[in-house]
C-alpha cells in the first residue's frame, strides 16, 4: 500500500474520474541526450611494459593505435592482485574496506576478507543503470565467494545482481581457454563449440559481448551502454591458437637478460620512463640467461612464446570490438580504457612450469622431460605459465612481481582514448593514480556525481579521486592523499610523490620487516633505497600507513593464507562443508571449490541403469587432458584413470558391465607414502585393482561433471561422451582432516587464482 501511494504522490499529470478528464504523466528518462559509453577492458597479469606501446617486442597493435590516439599512463597504480583491483576498479573504493583483502575465493571471518562487496559499496554499473545505460559485462568475474557459484547459488555476489543487465563468462579466477567453465547471465552452460572446431574463449567472450552491444544498437540506440570486459588473458594457462603460437617461435632465443635490456632502451625512447631511469637487478631467483642449460633455455623460450601468442591474439579481439563499435556508429561517443589488474605473474617459479598445478602440488618441474612436450605448449595439451625471469621482462623495469608491493606488483599500464575528448593525444600521463580512482574518473567524465544511496541502501563514500582533468593537460593536478598497499602482508605507501615499501616474509613478525624508502620523482624503478638516509620520513610514513590502515579496514594483518582458506571452505552451508556429498543427476556442472575435496582419499559410488545398447559413456569426470579423473564406460567395460599430469594410472574392469541396475564402486584409500591403493567393484565384486603412485593435493582448476565429461581427462574417449544410460545417484565421502600437502598446495592457489 505505501508503494501504490509513493507513486501516486508522484504523479505529475491529472487524475479524474474517467480518462476523457484526465492527462497522463511518465517519469522523465534517466538518460542523458548524447550521453557517452564506456567500455573498460581488463587484462590479467600484464606487466606494465607487456604492450608494445610500453615497451616490449610483442605486438599489440591495436592497444598501441589507442595509446597513439589517446593517452598512456605511467603512474597508475593496483592492488598487485585480481580479485582486490577490480573490486577497486568497480566501486571506487579501497579493497579491505569493501571485503576484498585477496582473492574472492575465501572468507577469514573478518570484515576485510569476505570474498563479497557489501550494498554498502555500490559498484559502477549498479550506479551507471541508475543513470539510463545499458550494462555488460563478459569474461572473468572473481567478485563472488567461489563457492557460491554452483547452480545453487547463492546469487547475490554475481555479475547481474552486482549491476550488469547481462553477463556472459567465468566466474573463477583461472579458467582453460580451450574447455573453459561458462556461465550465462545466471545459469552455466557448455561452450558453442570444440576446439577441434577453432573454439577459443576469447574469442568467444569478445563474439557474446559484441552481440549484447548490437542488440541494444538495433533496438534502442540512443540509450548509451556500459561494457566491462576482461579478458582471461595473460593469467595462466597461456593457450592461443596455433597460428600465433606459430608467429613467435624462435622470438626470443636470446633470452630474457637481451630482451629486458632491448624492452628498457625502448622504454626510454618512448618516453615510457624517465631517461636517467636504472633497470632493476635481477630479482632473486633469477640466473642469468646464459647460466641456464640448453634445455632450460628452450623450454623457457617455448613458454615466452606461449605468453606472447596469447597477448597479441587478446590484442586482436580487442581490435574486433573496436572495428564493431566504430561499424555501429559508436567510436566517436566512447571513453575506452585498457588496464591490467597487477603485474606479471610470479607462479611459474624459477624455471617455469608446463602445467601450473604442478606448481601448486609443490612438483618441480623436470625439464629434461618438458623438453619432449615443446609442442604442446599453448595448446590444449598444456596448462603453462612463464619464469620468474620472463615475468620481470614483463614487468621492466621495476622489481618483484604480482602478489608483492614494489612497483612490479602495483605498477601497470593503463591506456585512455576518447575521440575529441582528450588532449594532447599520443602523450604519456605521469601522474599517480590508483584502481581506486577510475570509476571516479568515469563519473565525472560522464557528469555524474556519486549516489549517497543505491537501491535503498546508504553508501559509503568514494576513496578514489578523479583524475579526469589529465585529459586535457599533461600538468594537471590530481589534488590525492596518501595511497596505502597491503597483500598478505606485503605493505607499502605511496605520499607526495614518496614510497615507503617492505616484502615481507610469511610467519615473521610484522615488527620485524624491513621497511624501504624511494624518491619515485627521481626513482621510478625503485632502486635507489633512501631509509637509511631519511629516517626521519621513513618513519612519518610507516605511521601514517598504521594510520590509512586503520581507517581502511586492513586491520588485522593476516599471512595465514592456507589456514584462512580452509576455514572459509568449512563454513556451514557452503557445498565444501560436508564429508558426504549425494548427487542426484541430471545436474549443472561442479565447479572446482564446489567439488568434493579428494586429496585425503575418497569413495565414490555410483548407482545406475546400465541400457542394452549405447551403454558408453562418462559416469563422473573432474578436470581435463592436464590433470583429473575420470570413471567412465567404454566398449562395455568399465574403467576408472587418474591424470597426474599426462601420467596416468589407469583401471580396466575384468568384464562388461552388463545392462539392468549396477552399484559401481570406487576406493581410493591414501596410503603413508602420498600414494592410495584402489578398487574397483561393480555390485560388490571387484572387478580391478591397481596402485597410485601419487594422489594430488590441488587436482584442477576445472570442475565436475556427472553422466557426461566436458573436457576428455585422457585419450580413452571424447568429450562430451555423454552417458546412454541412467544415473541414479552419485555419492562421495572423503577422508576428514586435511593434508600438510593439500594446505600447502591451497596455499600457493589462494595467491594465484587470480
Amino acid at each position: 500500500m505505501t508503494d501504490k501511494v509513493s507513486e501516486r504522490d508522484a504523479f505529475q499529470g491529472v487524475i479524474g474520474r474517467t480518462v476523457q478528464e484526465s492527462q497522463p504523466w511518465w517519469p522523465p528518462s534517466p538518460m542523458k541526450p548524447g550521453a557517452p559509453n564506456v567500455v573498460v577492458v581488463v587484462l590479467d597479469d600484464t606487466g606494465f611494459s607487456h604492450f608494445g606501446c610500453y615497451g616490449s617486442t610483442i605486438e599489440t597493435p591495436n592497444v598501441d593505435a589507442l595509446a597513439a590516439g589517446g593517452l598512456k599512463y605511467t603512474g597508475f597504480h593496483t592492488t598487485s592482485l585480481c580479485s582486490p583491483t577490480r573490486a577497486c576498479l568497480l566501486t571506487g573504493r579501497n579493497h579491505h574496506a569493501v571485503g576484498m583483502r585477496s582473492v574472492s575465493n575465501f572468507d577469514t571471518g573478518y570484515p576485510n576478507m569476505r570474498g563479497a562487496i557489501p550494498k554498502t559499496a555500490a559498484t559502477l554499473p549498479e550506479i551507471l543503470r541508475e543513470n539510463g545505460y545499458a550494462t555488460f559485462a563478459a569474461g572473468k568475474w572473481h567478485l563472488a565467494p567461489m563457492a557460491e557459484c554452483t547452480a545453487a547459488g547463492p546469487f547475490a555476489n554475481w555479475p547481474l545482481q552486482r549491476g550488469f543487465d547481462r553477463y556472459y563468462g567465468f566466474l573463477q579466477g583461472e579458467t582453460d581457454q580451450f574447455h573453459p567453465e561458462l556461465t550465462y547471465d545466471n545459469h552455466h552452460i557448455d561452450p558453442p563449440y570444440t576446439p577441434e572446431e577453432g573454439y577459443h574463449v576469447s574469442e568467444d567472450i569478445t563474439d557474446q559481448a559484441g552481440g549484447f552491444i548490437r542488440d541494444l544498437t538495433s533496438l534502442v540506440p540512443e540509450r548509451p551502454f556500459f561494457l566491462y570486459l576482461a579478458f582471461g588473458a595473460t593469467h595462466a594457462p597461456h593457450q592461443a591458437p596455433q597460428a600465433y603460437l606459430d608467429k613467435y617461435k624462435g622470438r626470443f632465443d636470446a633470452g630474457w637478460d637481451v630482451e629486458r635490456a632491448r624492452w628498457f632502451d625502448k622504454q626510454k625512447a618512448l618516453g615510457v620512463i624517465p631517461a636517467d631511469t636504472e633497470l632493476s637487478p635481477r630479482n632473486p631467483g633469477v640466473k642469468a640467461w646464459d647460466d641456464l642449460s640448453t634445455n632450460e633455455q628452450k623450454f623457457a623460450a617455448r613458454l615466452q612464446e606461449a605468453f606472447a601468442a596469447m597477448l597479441d591474439h587478446t590484442d586482436h579481439q580487442i581490435g574486433r570490438v573496436i572495428e564493431q563499435l566504430k561499424s555501429l556508429g559508436k567510436w566517436e561517443n566512447t571513453l575506452f580504457l585498457v588496464l591490467s589488474d597487477n603485474g606479471a605473474s610470479q607462479e611459474g617459479g624459477a624455471a617455469g612450469v608446463l602445467d601450473e598445478m604442478k606448481w601448486f602440488n609443490g612438483i618441480p618441474e623436470n625439464i629434461d622431460h618438458a623438453v619432449e612436450r615443446l609442442d604442446d605448449i599453448g595448446g590444449p595439451n598444456s596448462h603453462s605459465n612463464i619464469p620468474w625471469g620472463w615475468a620481470q621482462v614483463g614487468n621492466t623495469p621495476l622489481r618483484w612481481y604480482k602478489q608483492n608491493t614494489h612497483g612490479g606488483g602495483v605498477r601497470d599500464p593503463l591506456v585512455i582514448h576518447w575521440p575529441g575528448k582528450i588532449e594532447g593525444a599520443g602523450e604519456t600521463r605521469t601522474q599517480f593514480c590508483h584502481a581506486i580512482d577510475v570509476t571516479p574518473t568515469i563519473l565525472e567524465a560522464l557528469g555524474l556525481a556519486a549516489p549517497d544511496v543505491v537501491g535503498g541502501v546508504p553508501q559509503t563514500p568514494l576513496h578514489g579521486t578523479s583524475f579526469a582533468p589529465t585529459f586535457q593537460s599533461s600538468g594537471a593536478k590530481v589534488d590525492r592523499g596518501p595511497q596505502y598497499f597491503e597483500m598478505g602482508g606485503h605493505r607499502g605507501l605511496y605520499m607526495d610523490g614518496w614510497k615507503a615499501v617492505t616484502r615481507h616474509a610469511s610467519g615473521v613478525s610484522f615488527d620485524e620487516d624491513t621497511w624501504e624508502l624511494y624518491n619515485l620523482a627521481e626513482d621510478f624503478s625503485e632502486t635507489n633505497d633512501l631509509a637509511a638516509q631519511e629516517p626521519e620520513r621513513l618513519k612519518a610514513m610507516i605511521d601514517q600507513w598504521w594510520q590509512e590502515a586503520e581507517e581502511h579496514g586492513v586491520l588485522p594483518l593476516d599471512d595465514r593464507g592456507a589456514l584462512a582458506l580452509f576455514r572459509s571452505s568449512m563454513r556451514p552451508g557452503l557445498p565444501s562443508s560436508r564429508r558426504r556429498f549425494v548427487y542426484r543427476p541430471p545436474i549443472t556442472r561442479v565447479v572446482a571449490d564446489a567439488c568434493p575435496p579428494v586429496a585425503r582419499g575418497w569413495r565414490t559410488i555410483v548407482e545406475l541403469e546400465h541400457p542394452p545398447e549405447n551403454g558408453d559413456g562418462a559416469l563422473v569426470s573432474r578436470g581435463t587432458i592436464n590433470s583429473g579423473y575420470v570413471i567412465y564406460i567404454s566398449d562395455g567395460k568399465l574403467h576408472f584413470d587418474y591424470n597426474a599430469f599426462h601420467e596416468h594410472t589407469h583401471l580396466t574392469a575384468s568384464k562388461s558391465l552388463s545392462p539392468g541396475k549396477h552399484s559401481i564402486e570406487l576406493v581410493v584409500e591414501r596410503d603413508e607414502a602420498g600414494g592410495a591403493d584402489l578398487a574397483l567393484t561393480v555390485d560388490g565384486e571387484q572387478v580391478a585393482a591397481g596402485k597410485l603412485p601419487r594422489m594430488l593435493a590441488m587436482l584442477s582448476s576445472i570442475g565436475m561433471d556427472l553422466g557426461r565429461s566436458l573436457a576428455p581427462v585422457c585419450e580413452g574417449y571424447v568429450a562430451p561422451f555423454i552417458y546412454g544410460g541412467k544415473i541414479d545417484t552419485v555419492v562421495f565421502e572423503v577422508g576428514g582432516s586435511p593434508t600438510g600437502g593439500e594446505v600447502r598446495a591451497q596455499a600457493r592457489a589462494e595467491m594465484s587464482r587470480q
